[in-house]
């Protein structure tokens, strides 16, 4: 009988203690919600039976909605406030690569874009992955890595285990995954979960055998008319990830052992050195990542960042002359209006800094933010926002004229020639206004009714009697200026958003989608293709503009890389890899001539031709 209570109080302690330290995780992920749509009533019946189960927590773990709108947001929000366990949401990339608020409303709702939970002896890590308010790899912000770290040292005791929580997988999917998985692995992580492929995935970080097990896990809708979510199981041994159809039994899917000693990643900082007649120089490295292009005046380098500040760099050596903190990320261009005053457009408004005072001037929005590049233009200073473009005086900031008949945000910066201001919105349209008035001239869309689709981060070029431009529908587009109307559309490549124009107006440049440099005669009256060079990128999205500046065109990358073509020899005069997140854009220093190229990951560089 003794022998019997032992064996009893043995079995009984052994439960408790595996109670004590299993934990028991829902996991919803690509919900997709739209009000009204197939999956929001399914949405609902996930969170009634999750809230009938026992779980330790529940996670979100991106694409909420489809376009990130403020409906979306507030919509997909109230349902999951009903859920009564313990919450934790982050963003997909349907939240912040198209957003109405520049990712505000997200931040306002939930409180922040990343978490940290510990249940028992697990800690539970997630950050954001972007991409940002456009076409782009995943990232993991500058300002995140480093929260990361200082979290999970701080948190990190003998007994916890981590577990990793992204929307995006662990490997090239993020274009700094090699640092990311570098990060944790100086803790005992023992698996990283994501979504966003709606397929059950296992995978190791990086595609690397025996490194950081990874599992891809479902969406609400697998489009096989089942809908559901993901359980996670974790005791002190095994991972056991199961899905969950909505109204059936659990059906186990992949499972890891618990262990924390995995292949480590490497990573190592690009190596590069200034290629012959040429100076290339890294002028600043900042703590957030940055998102937008730079002005340049006689004495600073402008530009926002991903913590909200906008900030001005002595050009000469680099110190920090002025930071401001705004509520929000910075997506657009800063912009000199007149000597001395810097405009920044950002979701409080636009920012005038006064360089000689540092006094500070707002000028409110309207509706929505500012993400916009604005153009100065003889008549003025032109700004596209929320559902509208604006002319305004450079002298006292005041609104000229303002066309308000737009159905979502502006982002490129337009084309002005003479008095034809022309522009894309992600409402599909390209519109040509009478710069004088603000007054439409003319709209033009490829027939496609998915915003997704049409010019919204496109710089059109104006060329002689035509309008060109590039676009996610892959096409390339001439288009009569004085008319609106198609002159000839062209998809012998798979054209994108990155694009611009030789210094004498004859020629177009476009990166395709292949890592392809596209030479167009703009002149001539139907398609007319110069030349196509090769520079070797492979698989290319990145929406930054292509540059002509004293007979060298520059492209960037998705992946940190600085191409210069001779476009007379059409061959690559050289090539520079950056760093590993997306360029943002080139902008030459109206002083010296000299070009500037930032990247998302928080690095400005000058290239100087000797």
């Amino acid at each position: 009988m003794k022998n019997l209570q032992k064996i009893l109080f043995i079995i009984s302690f052994v439960f408790v203690a595996f109670a004590a330290t299993a934990q028991r995780i829902a996991v919803l992920s690509d919900v997709h919600i739209t009000p009204g749509n197939a999956s929001e009533p399914k949405l609902r019946q996930a969170v009634r039976e999750i809230n009938s189960d026992n779980y330790d927590m529940v996670m979100m773990i991106g694409d909420l909605t489809n376009e990130g709108s403020d409906i979306e947001l507030a919509n997909v929000k109230a349902i999951l406030d009903s859920i009564s366990h313990p919450l934790y949401v982050i963003p997909g990339n349907h939240e912040s690569t198209w957003s109405q608020s520049a990712t505000a409303t997200f931040l306002n709702l939930w409180g922040n874009d990343r978490f940290v939970a510990e249940v028992d002896s697990l800690i539970v890590i997630a950050i954001n992955c972007g991409p940002y308010m456009k076409m782009g790899d995943g990232h993991i912000k500058t300002e995140d890595l480093a929260w990361l770290r200082d979290t999970l040292r701080e948190r990190v005791t003998p007994g916890k285990k981590v577990l990793s929580v992204n929307h995006y997988p662990l490997n090239s999917d993020l274009d700094n995954f090699a640092e990311y998985a570098a990060a944790l692995a100086e803790f005992p992580v023992i698996a990283h979960i994501n979504g966003h492929y709606h397929r059950w995935i296992p995978y190791t970080a990086g595609n690397v055998d025996g490194a950081l097990p990874g599992a891809m896990v479902r969406a609400l809708d697998m489009r096989n008319g089942e809908y559901g979510y993901s359980i996670i199981d974790i005791d002190p041994q095994w991972i056991h990830i199961y899905e969950k159809p909505i109204g059936k039994n659990p059906v186990p899917k992949i499972a890891y052992p618990v262990a924390t000693d995995y292949k480590k990643i490497e990573y190592t900082k690009p190596q590069w050195t200034s290629p012959a007649g040429f100076d290339v120089k890294q002028v600043w490295a900042d703590k957030g990542s940055v998102f937008t292009r730079v002005a340049v005046d006689d004495n600073n380098i402008y530009f926002g960042n991903s913590l909200g500040e906008i900030k001005a760099v002595d050009k000469r050596d680099s110190v920090e002359n002025f930071v401001f903190k705004t509520s929000a990320p910075i997506f657009a261009r800063p912009l000199v209006v007149k000597p001395g005053e810097v405009a920044f457009p950002c979701s409080d408004g636009i920012i005038i800094y006064n360089e000689k005072n540092g006094k500070l001037k707002t000028l409110p929005s309207k509706e929505g933010p500012y993400v916009a590049d604005g153009v100065m233009t003889p008549r003025g200073w032109v700004q596209g926002g929320y559902k509208r473009i604006e002319l305004r005086d450079p002298r006292n900031y005041k609104v000229r004229w303002e066309y308000d008949s737009i159905f979502n945000y502006c982002q490129a910066a337009p084309a002005v020639d003479g008095d034809d201001l022309v522009f894309g919105a992600w409402d599909t349209n390209l519109r040509c206004l009478d710069l004088k008035t603000g007054k439409l001239r003319w709209v033009w869309n490829n027939g496609k009714t998915n915003n997704l689709l049409g010019p919204g981060n496109v710089v059109p070029v104006i060329a002689g009697d035509k309008v060109i431009i590039v676009a996610p529908d892959r096409n390339m587009t001439a288009i009569d200026r004085a008319t609106g109307k198609t002159i000839w559309r062209d998809n012998s490549h798979r054209y994108r958003e990155a694009f611009g124009h030789s210094e004498d107006g004859k020629t177009v440049y476009a990166k395709t989608m292949d890592g392809e440099l596209v030479a167009v005669d703009a002149t001539a009256p139907v398609f007319s293709e110069l030349w196509t060079l090769d520079m070797g990128l492979g698989y290319e999205h990145a929406p930054c503009i292509v540059l002509e500046k004293d007979g060298v065109v520059y492209a960037g990358s998705r992946r940190g890389i600085v191409t210069a073509v001779d476009p007379v020899a059409r061959k690559v005069l050289w090539q520079l890899p950056l760093g590993t997140g997306e360029v943002n854009g080139f902008d030459i220093d109206p002083t010296t001539g000299d070009i500037y190229a930032s990247l998302i990951e928080g690095t400005i560089f000058r290239i100087s031709k000797k």
